[in-house]
């Protein structure tokens, strides 16, 4: 990776962080303004300070630290220092409990706002999708024993209306979790309208965490390519073979090459093993021995080229349809995004708890900077729903019940509401020291995810 490559990772990582901690903390500050708080600091990043200026009426300090990697809202507070007796009304602390509650839960209220408006933009913007076509399904999957044939293309799912392969991917996923039956309603390829069934499914929650269409047998649909070159990627195997753009394969290990989906399938279940490759470069046939590297995919060893077929317009633009809604429409949908993406959220949270999927699932840093950068790549519509899946979780984790957490206030505040007085400071510290070791297992285990992905990639 390129130092031009690295930049953009780095950059649309900090814009986006920088971004949801700015939104999450003016949550916090105009409820705490509205609610008559006093707010003595606001503050981005941690460490030394970079960056700080007074404004206002309170002359409230705003301040950017050396590490964006989080921020917080200073208010008068008793428990913080000494308070002037004609400022305690406008102290944290004095505020009735419903007020605290309000100041406390308009951050993460602020991060999904946030992800509604971003969906709505990119509803409204549209973006460029896959059709949910599907391709060939392997025997003896839920797909072949419903009787789906390749170039089935997906309208609706148990009554959800589908655009696009993303949209399919989403909303089996959704369903599988509550469903053992799916329905499929759309068109062959012929243009005759179908409705298959898949029913009685029965497949462990893992393997739906890794992919919810592939148990299914639902594979996207790949037309015929030609077995021509199109993009090779730097320091791959390919390169080091010497493959060239417009490289047309013929044979891999004496045996003959009608289509692109030949190639990937050979390489795929070669990984560390040497292959020849006769190919047709201008006219004149070379043989040229490449050894695909061993690549991590959904838990398997698979063996990766480093190319890409050379693209076919005609076939790209049928592959593809523009999904975009109007503004009303977009207002709706983003709205059920983002609710649905918090449900879900919730729940997979809930059962990684009690065991029933993997700790795998946890991305720290590295992972999120990672696909900051490859959506930043792929275009502006790409980023924003990213920043908005990101937006979505943040304010999830912060309602969760624990403490240090906004969820965690929110679960004093209703043990104060219902005893009618404060906890004590004990109950506090000892309920702070296992809000911080919680924090800091789950860095753990996202830091070591992290790390794992990347070295075994």
């Amino acid at each position: 990776m390129n130092f031009q490559m690295i930049a953009l990772y780095a950059g649309a990582f900090l814009l986006a962080l920088g971004l949801l901690v700015l939104i999450h903390e003016l949550g916090h500050y105009f409820a705490a303004r509205r609610c008559g708080v006093k707010v003595l600091r606001f503050a981005i990043g941690f460490g030394p300070v970079v960056w700080s200026r007074r404004f206002g009426r309170d002359q409230t300090e705003w301040a950017l630290g050396l590490l964006p990697l989080g921020g917080y809202v200073k208010m008068l507070d008793e428990r913080e220092g000494e308070v002037a007796a004609s400022e305690l009304p406008r102290a944290f602390n004095q505020q009735p409990v419903g007020r605290r509650a309000f100041i406390v839960v308009a951050g993460p209220v602020a991060n999904l706002l946030l992800a509604i408006f971003l969906y709505w933009l990119v509803f409204m913007a549209g973006t460029t999708e896959l059709k949910p076509r599907l391709g060939v399904p392997p025997p003896e999957s839920p797909a072949a024993t419903a009787g789906i044939e390749t170039g089935f293309t997906v309208r609706a799912v148990n009554g959800k209306s589908i655009a696009s392969w993303q949209d399919l991917r989403w909303e089996v996923m959704r369903q599988t979790m509550d469903t053992v039956a799916l329905e499929l309603d759309g068109t062959t390829s012929q243009g005759s309208s179908v409705i298959y069934h898949l029913d009685n499914l029965r497949f462990s929650l893992a393997e739906v965490e890794k992919d919810p269409l592939t148990p299914l047998g639902l594979l996207l649909y790949r037309p015929p390519l030609p077995a021509i070159v199109g993009q090779i990627m730097p320091a791959s195997a390919a390169a080091m073979a010497g493959f060239r753009t417009d490289d047309r394969v013929l044979e891999i290990d004496g045996k003959k090459i009608s289509e692109w989906a030949d190639v990937g399938a050979i390489v795929r279940h070669a990984g560390g093993r040497p292959l020849v490759f006769m190919i047709d470069r201008a006219g004149q046939q070379m043989t040229l021995t490449a050894t695909p590297q061993l690549s991590d995919e959904g838990g398997a060893r698979v063996g990766r080229l480093g190319v890409a077929v050379k693209e076919d317009g005609a076939v790209m633009r049928d592959m593809t349809t523009l999904v975009r809604y109007n503004p009303w429409e977009a207002a709706a949908r983003a709205v059920i995004k983002t609710w649905d993406t918090a449900m879900i959220s919730l729940r997979m949270m809930g059962r990684m708890i009690m065991g029933e999927l993997s700790w795998k699932n946890l991305s720290g840093p590295v992972t999120i900077a990672d696909y900051a950068g490859q959506t930043a790549r792929l275009g502006l519509s790409y980023y924003l729903s990213f920043v908005a899946l990101i937006s979505i979780s943040l304010g999830v984790l912060n309602l969760l019940p624990i403490p240090v957490l906004d969820g965690g206030h929110l679960m004093y505040y209703l043990a104060e509401f219902i005893k009618g007085k404060p906890l004590s400071d004990r109950v506090l510290a000892i309920g702070q020291q296992v809000g911080f070791a919680i924090l800091a297992l789950l860095m753990l285990f996202s830091f070591y995810n992290d790390f794992n992905r990347l070295f075994s990639s």
